[in-house]
């Protein structure tokens, strides 16, 4: 090993600080940047490091492991029996079915592709059945093998441009729903396969929304691998802005919604720098968007309507760590606008984040468990929701704590 490698945390018994410090260099992060993750300042983060400081607590072990994206407690803490992996669910059963037709690029092939059109109504009864199952991944993790299996077999053997443009539009679409199967899952890896292969059809099918979406989940894959991919998630999201734009004046209502879902990334970006101005413009541009979709639209893959906006301004204020404002625009946003079960689920769980800014960690408990009677499936993988139930998990409050390990156990972070 050269000698300025930076040590494993795991090779030396490093005490907390030193460990923080490691893993804050290895993402390229400043004490200044992680200092305004977690919400302390600087000088109190530079003694935490230097071992000035006695162990945080909980609460701020949690934060700076959010910080940090550490898949692994252990690997912050030292505790190698301490084994809780934050922000990954465990492997779906379906992933390793989903993963072997992803993989699969046979040279030549039997499989006999469906009509266009029967390939397009299959994809428009997988986002329905998404949206309305509490399972979700289960819903479209039994679906996406032979719909990744169908649409790839349609590229291959379409006989005219138009054909091949089309097909190109169906298996970007079908890579568009295999990411949402893959979120969170133990394979970060797959999920960025799925994610450029998802680009490149949609650009070779040269269909506006089609790049549209892809664009947006691409951004989206930048944006959740931490601090240093903001900028490839900004440029990715502007550059399908630009793209879209000349197009709006004449634009259906499909168009409109991932233009303006687009706007929104910019905004919930922005939110994660901290920048509120940038944030709440770009809310705001969005919102203006959505106001010329019909009342009752909403879009099929970014759920991007009049009623999510509502839900959207809670995201933008939690991510900017505002805990008042974050309750307050929970308090305006109705949930039961939101048609989708996995995303009525995500807007509790960032409901139930704003609560915990607030302090207010019964209602954001209460927040958790409605989260969980909407789609079990989304809280179950999400990183933020775990993280807020294993912090409740070691309240001090009896009462609290036992409805905390009550929901864990219903997750599945704790055995019964």
């Amino acid at each position: 090993m050269p000698s300025d490698a930076t040590p494993d945390p795991y090779a030396d018994p490093l005490k907390f600080g030193q460990r923080v410090q490691i893993l804050r260099e290895r993402r390229g992060m400043t004490q200044a940047q992680l200092a305004d993750f977690v919400g302390i300042s600087p000088h109190t983060l530079r003694k935490i490091e230097n071992g000035q400081q006695k162990s945080p607590s909980l609460d701020m072990v949690m934060r700076i492991a959010e910080a940090l994206r550490v898949r692994d407690l252990a690997e912050l803490t030292g505790h190698p029996d301490l084994h809780v992996d934050l922000f990954i669910g465990p492997g779906h059963p379906r992933l390793a079915a989903v993963k072997a037709a992803i993989d699969s690029f046979p040279l030549s092939s039997s499989v006999e592709p469906p009509p266009v059109a029967h390939l397009d109504a299959r994809l428009h009864a997988a986002w329905k059945a998404r949206h309305a199952a509490e399972n979700h991944r289960e819903a479209i993790g039994k679906l996406l093998p032979d719909l990744i299996r169908d649409a790839t077999a349609l590229v291959r053997q379409a006989d005219t441009t138009a054909d091949r443009r089309a097909a190109q539009a169906l298996l970007a679409q079908t890579y568009s729903l295999s990411q949402f199967f893959l979120a969170y899952q133990p394979d970060s890896s797959l999920l960025w396969r799925v994610a450029e292969r998802g680009m490149i059809a949609a650009q070779e099918s040269e269909d506006p929304h089609a790049i549209g979406v892809a664009a947006w989940l691409l951004a989206q894959a930048h944006r959740d691998s931490g601090a240093r991919h903001f900028d490839a998630a900004d440029a990715i999201n502007l550059d399908a802005v630009r793209y879209l734009e000349p197009l709006l004046p004449d634009a259906d209502d499909e168009l409109l919604a991932i233009a303006g879902a687009l706007q929104f990334e910019l905004g919930y970006t922005a939110a994660r720098r901290r920048e509120t101005g940038t944030a709440w413009r770009y809310w705001d541009t969005a919102r203006t968007m959505s106001e010329r979709l019909p009342v009752d639209y909403y879009h099929p893959v970014t759920n991007f309507s009049r009623a999510i906006m509502g839900a959207h301004a809670v995201t933008i204020a939690v991510e900017l760590h505002q805990g008042g404002e974050s309750v307050r625009q929970a308090a305006r946003a109705d949930v039961a606008t939101i048609h989708s079960r996995p995303r009525r689920a995500r807007h509790r769980i960032e409901e139930a984040r704003g609560y915990h800014l607030d302090n207010q960690p019964d209602v954001a408990i209460a927040s958790l468990e409605k989260a969980f009677e909407a789609a079990p499936e989304t809280i179950r993988y999400n990183g933020y929701a775990r993280t807020l139930i294993f912090e409740q998990v070691e309240s001090t409050q009896a009462p609290r704590r036992r409805r905390a390990s009550e929901l864990a156990v219903k997750v599945g972070l704790l055995a019964a």
